[in-house]
């Protein structure tokens, strides 16, 4: 089996442009070789099922056996803002209330590590037993008291609410930042 000169130019034009080059060993025997670092964790191709399902290795060979790619951003280098970067440290805390046809609970969160700094609800033994109604607004006024208490404890005395895209700002959930506001906690409410 001879090789053209043509061919072999062809073969090695290609896999260039792929990351790969090929040597001759003088056999006539044509091995790719891998540019890269042999072990740097990726899969160089690996086979895929019909259903978008990956059979075999995830590309950074950490994911399950039939693990659905999840889909990645177009442009992984996008720029952050400085504003972006910082607010999380500037304004550490926030709040969120959670509103539901039987209950009212709202709880002020440390962004950066996550951790629940407050908590009060009408679930809860203590506002429970004071109530008539555990959803309507004076369930959400104790709500406000209750947790602008317990976040004083805990030494936080400023917080941020951005409502949720369903959210308005309006009815129960204004009754809740407005009684934190009434309690001495500073709030500032963001509307998109």
């Amino acid at each position: 089996m001879s090789f053209s000169l043509a061919m072999i130019r062809n073969i090695l034009n290609n896999t260039w442009r792929k990351g790969s080059h090929a040597m001759d060993y003088g056999d006539r025997t044509l091995s790719f070789v891998c540019r890269r670092c042999f072990h740097d964790g990726k899969v160089l191709s690996g086979p895929r099922s019909f259903f978008g399902v990956e059979d075999f290795l995830d590309d950074d060979n950490s994911r399950p056996y039939t693990y659905k790619k999840e889909k990645r951003p177009k442009s992984p280098h996008k720029h952050i803002s400085f504003k972006q970067r910082t607010i999380a440290y500037m304004e550490p805390f926030s709040l969120d209330v959670y509103i539901s046809k039987r209950f009212v609970s709202a709880s002020v969160t440390h962004r950066v590590t996550c951790k629940q700094v407050a908590v009060a609800g009408t679930n809860s033994k203590d506002i429970k037993a004071v109530l008539k109604s555990r959803s309507d607004i004076p369930a959400c006024l104790a709500v406000g008291r209750f947790l602008a208490e317990r976040a004083k404890e805990a030494d936080v005395y400023t917080c941020t609410y951005t409502p949720r895209e369903r959210d308005k700002f309006e009815g129960k959930i204004r009754a809740v930042v407005q009684s934190l506001i009434d309690n001495g906690i500073d709030v500032k409410v963001y509307l998109d």
